[in-house]
Formats: structure tokens, sequence, C-alpha cells
């Protein structure tokens, strides 16, 4: 039987069993996929042309910003691929198609430095000023992400799902599993964010022992990406910063930070574990500042006498 549906499901398990893709980039697929199922009707695959893809691909470009588009249209590419290398259709639809389009560059947004710095201040204020053992134990925890996140620049999704095992504060690394399940090690090297996880690892020692998670509540659930982002909302305004913080603006501004301190893009493209160095270019837009003190220094024009 080969219903479009029936050979969607079937995919989803190739994608799952044998190329081992993680959870969330199936969960992608099944959702783009299953629009296009449900806008076609049931339909055997040897019957789907170019045509029907062609107005599934204009209805995406209408109603989803480019990423998004260009995210669902390779989806649907890839499961075309797999109707081939499954010998269920003569001809594969897409090759008649041009699909290329121009996705607009959305520069990375930063967090100014003196604003990180108030940030943390505010953290390690409300440490201090901590009334009980259960407020206390929150804001070490607290002080141990933010830190991280900003030490590290690893993503929320790679922090969330940090185990106990994955972090050894005896030779400060962490291993870290990124997109596609790649691994890769980081170090920690400032004393600061090292104290702050020995910390919050002392705090939470008995919580710690039954969860295999490292950052955890008092409850002895993991920390969920949801629970970072309104923690970093209420500092935010106990801090009185106007802009608008995420967990990410911290992986934004640690990557620029390091390019604007001539830190080699491949050194950073390997710490951000991008695959490309061309995503980890993106951040060379940014770096304004840098930009500025070239050309106040180096540029020729300096030494003029007119």
């Amino acid at each position: 039987m080969n219903s479009l549906q029936t050979q969607i499901t079937a995919y989803l398990d190739y994608c799952r069993y044998q190329k081992r893709l993680d959870e969330k980039t199936l969960k992608a697929y099944k959702i783009d996929l299953s629009q296009f199922s449900a806008e076609v009707s049931p339909i055997d695959v040897a019957k789907i042309t170019s045509d029907m893809l062609e107005r599934h691909i204009a209805a995406l470009h209408q109603k989803y910003k480019p990423k998004t588009a260009k995210r669902k249209i390779a989806s649907l590419k890839a499961l075309f691929h797999f109707f081939e290398y499954r010998e269920l259709i003569e001809h594969n639809p897409f090759s008649k198609l041009q699909v290329k389009f121009r996705e607009p560059v959305i520069l990375p947004k930063t967090i100014p430095l003196h604003t990180v710095e108030t940030f943390l201040s505010t953290l390690y204020k409300q440490c201090a000023d901590a009334k009980t053992e259960y407020q206390q134990k929150n804001s070490l925890r607290d002080i141990a992400v933010i830190e991280l996140l900003f030490a590290t620049g690893m993503r929320i999704s790679e922090l969330c799902a940090l185990k106990t095992r994955d972090v050894n504060l005896d030779d400060r690394s962490l291993l870290i599993y990124g997109k596609g399940a790649k691994e890769r090690r980081i170090q920690i090297g400032q004393e600061a964010v090292i104290r702050a996880l020995t910390e919050y690892k002392r705090a939470f020692a008995e919580q710690l022992a039954v969860c295999c998670h490292f950052f955890i509540n008092q409850s002895c659930t993991p920390l969920s990406d949801q629970a970072v982002r309104r923690m970093i909302n209420r500092y935010t305004a106990l801090a009185a910063i106007e802009q608008h913080i995420t967990p990410h603006m911290f992986r934004h501004t640690f990557a620029t930070s390091l390019l604007e301190a001539d830190v080699d893009i491949r050194y950073i493209q390997e710490m951000l574990g991008h695959s490309s160095i061309n995503v980890t270019e993106i951040y060379t837009h940014v770096a304004l500042s840098k930009q500025r003190d070239i050309l106040v220094t180096k540029h020729p024009r300096k030494d003029f006498r007119v």
C-alpha cells in the first residue's frame, strides 16, 4: 500500500531507527509532512505531481516566514528522496521545480556587556539577600545557569539536557550533546563560573544524587527551557533592564565578544558546535565596535597631514 500517509509513517520510522535523528527533528518532520498530506488528501505517492508540490510551496510562502518555509520544503524534498530510494516513484516531481529563494539575513541580537554585568550583579545580590534556604538554593542554581550560558555559549536545550556525568569540575570541562547528536567538549575558563557551579552542586547534592540531570528543581525534576526563560524575565525586571533578554542572546553575546577580542572564527565555530563555518560567519556582521576600532586605529587616513 503506497498511500501518502502510510509512506510518511514509514519514512519517519526510517528517520528514527536508521538515520537516528533526534526527537526534535522527528517532531518537525512529522508536522511539516502532515501539513502536506492534509493538503493533498489521501493519494498514492506515485500520483503526486510537480503542480501539487508547486501549489503547496506557494501556500507555505504565503503563510510562513522564509526560514520556516525553507525548512518545510527541505522536509518535503527529503521525503521524495526517500521515495526514490525505495523505488516508490519513477520520477521525482521535485526535479522539475525551481525552489531556490533568498532568505533574509537576520542579525543575531546581543546583550551589551555592561547589561550582562548588571544582570549577574542582580543574581548575586538576590542570593546574598535570600531570607530562606529554599530561596538561597534557587538563587545558587540561577547563578550557575546564567554563568554557564555566558561562559560557554551553549544552547538552552543543551544546558537543560546536561547530565551530572557530563560536568567535570575537576578538569573544568563539559561534554555537550548538540544538534544532530554531535558531541563537543568545552572548557570552563573562568574561576567565578567554577565557583558558581561548585556551590550549586553542593547545595543540590541530595537532589542530584537521585536525578541524572545536572540542572534540576528542588523537587528533583529536570530544569526546563521554559523555566529558564521565566527566570531570566524575572531577573531582567529586578535589574530594571529594559531590553528583552532571551537565553539564546547569551550565546550570541558569547560569540560576538570573542570575535571582537580577535579569537579565530574557527575556534568560535567549534565552541558553538556549528557544523558549517557559514553559520558562524553571521557574527562578523555584528562586531561593529571592532570595526570601529580597526577603522580608527588602522586606516591610513589617520596619518595624513592635510
